[in-house]
């Protein structure tokens, strides 16, 4: 009976030890065989993407992801430019057309009357959504993207309202913090690291979080070196992106549609819904 109980414990504590080495090897899998993902996304379509974001992915050749506002002027003033971003491979992603938030939170005085999210039907948010996407496709050519819910806001009267836009994206980014393994992930509402001000410590700290703990971890950037009142300085964005290329062969870093259709075959494989 002894010998019996002292096998059985070994069994289970055999098990129990394995299990993250398990998660590990599934994990290293959807992450295009590396530890960890790690995906880098810039908000609102801005003068600063062009300016001093894009040149300092190209020259080290990584790949982000640019939540455009179909209707920012500097979409329409630099049109090329973004078609040439695109044909490098940084995603457009859909941050709607005309950003709307919803103003009835508080502090949020400063969102206008005509794009007030709590003033909007479902349908009208979902059109001006799906017209984006047309205005994206006009200047990429590609039928798969992600969305980005402009300020975080997921619903309207209390309705999700991207339910009826699951089939438009592969996934969508929110703004709440936190890294997943692979089988973790809401493909919904896919959390991530908003940036405003921080160090290239703090966010390299952050990358180094998700090598250890091989999850998925995504920044949120607005302004680069000016150009919004969310901002990080550009050195400490130059740092980070020097590190990530540093580590390239431990670190995926990827737009994030290409991600998170890893992401979705893998879970789709396991039996999540």
């Amino acid at each position: 009976m002894k010998n019996k109980i002292t096998a059985s414990v070994f069994v289970i504590a055999l098990l129990f030890l394995s299990r993250p080495f398990t998660s590990f090897a599934q994990s290293k899998s959807v992450w295009n065989n590396k530890p960890c993902a790690v995906v880098l996304t810039y908000d609102d379509a801005i003068d600063a993407d062009l300016d001093n974001v894009i040149p300092a992915l190209d020259s080290l050749k990584l790949k982000g992801t640019f939540y455009i506002i179909g209707s920012s002027p500097v979409v329409n003033k630099r049109l090329d430019e973004w078609r040439l971003a695109a044909k490098h491979g940084h995603e457009l992603g859909n941050h709607s057309l005309f950003h709307p938030c919803d103003g009835s939170f508080p502090g949020r005085s400063w969102v206008g009357a005509d794009y007030d999210l709590s003033k909007y039907t479902i349908t009208r948010a979902v059109n001006e959504i799906k017209l984006n996407n047309t205005l994206l496709k006009a200047i990429d050519g590609r039928d798969k993207r992600t969305f980005a819910y402009p300020c975080g806001d997921l619903t309207i009267g209390g309705v999700n309202f991207y339910d009826q836009l699951k089939n438009d994206f592969v996934a969508a980014r929110g703004v709440g913090s936190g890294m997943q393994a692979a089988a973790d992930v809401n493909l919904v509402n896919i959390d991530c690291y908003g940036i405003n001000g921080q160090s290239a410590e703090y966010m390299i700290a952050l990358v180094k979080q998700a090598q250890k703990s091989h999850t998925l971890l995504v920044f949120l950037f607005h302004g680069v070196g000016g150009g919004h009142g969310i901002n990080v300085d550009k050195n400490a964005h130059s740092a980070l992106l020097h590190y990530l290329k540093q580590n390239e062969k431990d670190i995926w870093i990827a737009p994030m549609v290409d991600v998170a259709e890893k992401i979705k075959e893998y879970q789709e494989s396991i039996g999540k819904k």
